[in-house]
């Protein structure tokens, strides 16, 4: 399947009571998008719904990376601070604006929303998504993407989310296909209590 399609897995996984959705990958840009929009209807139509937890893993854009980076000579990767800041912020603003969603949603007293932001080391090159912790979506980032911010200026590579194939494993599926549901999800959870909070974020959400 393709990474645009992640809106309807989105959808069906708050058809459930208690909806648990962990991302890692790049920015979480398709996610974020069919996540605010199910959230906001939240706030008219609860559903079945009565606890979201969103936990988000995004790469540490404060350290140096290959990728995202700038074009170099003869393809060679080159540091860009000023793009990585640009890749912060957009996880910045992402992580606000859920966030500030979650509130309003939790101040109506119907149900409890949470969502977290957290950083991992490294560059981009898995894309997870699990849903309730019985479907699980991976594939890869092409890490070789490029793209330019202007026509005719620099190029940078910079993978893009919404392009990433993703194979998709359930529980309901083979033996093999629930052994894999269960190593992503340790393996989510591992990485998780292990990633840092970022800068951004003041608070210290358990």
């Amino acid at each position: 399947m393709n990474s645009s399609q992640l809106g309807s897995f989105v959808s069906q996984a708050f058809q459930t009571r208690s909806v648990e959705i962990s991302f890692l990958g790049y920015t979480g840009e398709t996610l974020y998008n069919a996540l605010y929009h199910r959230l906001e209807d939240l706030l008219d139509h609860a559903g079945p719904t009565r606890r979201v937890s969103i936990r988000m893993l995004v790469p540490d854009f404060g350290q140096p990376m290959t990728v995202p980076s700038k074009v170099g000579d003869e393809g060679r990767p080159e540091d860009d601070e000023e793009f990585r800041k640009r890749m912060e912020q957009r996880c910045r603003e992402y992580d606000n604006i859920l966030s500030e969603l979650a509130e309003r949603l939790n101040a109506m007293g119907r149900l409890t929303v949470q969502c977290e932001y957290r950083l991992y080391p490294g560059i981009p090159r898995d894309k997870i998504c699990i849903f309730n912790r019985e479907l699980v979506l991976h594939g890869l980032y092409d890490v070789s993407a490029r793209m330019r911010l202007h026509h005719l200026g620099d190029e940078y590579y910079d993978p893009k989310g919404y392009r990433t194939d993703l194979n998709v494993w359930s529980r309901e599926g083979t033996a093999a296909a629930e052994a894999a549901v269960s190593t992503w999800n340790k393996h989510f959870n591992d990485l998780w209590a292990l990633a840092k909070r970022p800068g951004w974020r003041q608070q210290t959400t358990p």
